[in-house]
């Protein structure tokens, strides 16, 4: 029997998409010394265009060669959060491989733990509508091998994640997650792989989008 990287190594790549901001990331790897990634800040032709950059970017691969996709799920903007998770679980359906939904926040802390490696637990915050944010404390597992949640991705008041963080009982490092989150693309590869090495297959049918807020107020 093969192992998971020599499956992926023999003929298999992975795909991720990040679609919360403006900005379009993609990124492809067999996690055997070939990856690669880029972003396109695309504004509103983002979902214009998003197909066209798509297949573009995959070649010269092709679709059979993907083992799986993975999306960055949200929390961010409502429209193109929603473009994303669509199109990975089309992509995911037709091609009957396993989807990966995962959090934005959690791929700016995996991202800024790879880049310090303090071993702190990371605590997320993005800007939200009608004055809230997102937030969310996320820390590395034990054997540094993926990531915990130790606080959710919520929608809290400013106040009220203030409270929450000076009532933290553990050193953390705060991140202020502004602009540039499609570079995390990547992360959003290495959190889905993570997730596959552990034996997780979801269908496609499970990559739901986390938008956090009501796009209207009610």
């Amino acid at each position: 029997m093969i192992t998971e990287l020599e499956y992926l190594t023999a003929k298999k790549y992975t795909l991720s998409l990040h679609t919360t901001t403006p900005e379009l990331g993609l990124a492809i790897s067999n996690f055997a010394g070939e990856t690669r990634s880029d972003v396109w800040n695309l504004g509103r032709d983002l979902s214009s265009y998003v197909h066209q950059y798509l297949v573009d970017f995959i070649q010269p691969q092709t679709w059979e060669d993907l083992a799986f996709i993975a999306v960055a799920k949200g929390p961010g903007g409502f429209t193109g959060t929603r473009i994303g998770v669509v199109i990975a679980r089309t992509l995911g359906q037709q091609l009957a491989i396993p989807v990966f939904a995962i959090s934005t926040l959690a791929a700016v802390a995996w991202m800024e733990e790879s880049k310090s490696k303090k071993g702190q637990a990371i605590a997320v915050e993005m800007p939200a509508q009608r004055g809230k944010v997102f937030a969310a404390i996320y820390q590395l597992t034990p054997d540094s091998s993926g990531i915990t949640a130790l606080l959710p991705d919520t929608v809290l008041t400013p106040a009220a994640w203030q409270e929450t963080l000076a009532n933290w009982n553990t050193d953390y490092q705060l991140i202020e997650a502004k602009s540039g989150l499609a570079a995390t693309v990547t992360s959003v590869l290495e959190l889905a792989y993570v997730e596959w090495q552990q034996g997780q297959r979801p269908n496609w049918s499970e990559a739901l989008p986390y938008y956090g807020q009501h796009p209207v107020e009610v």
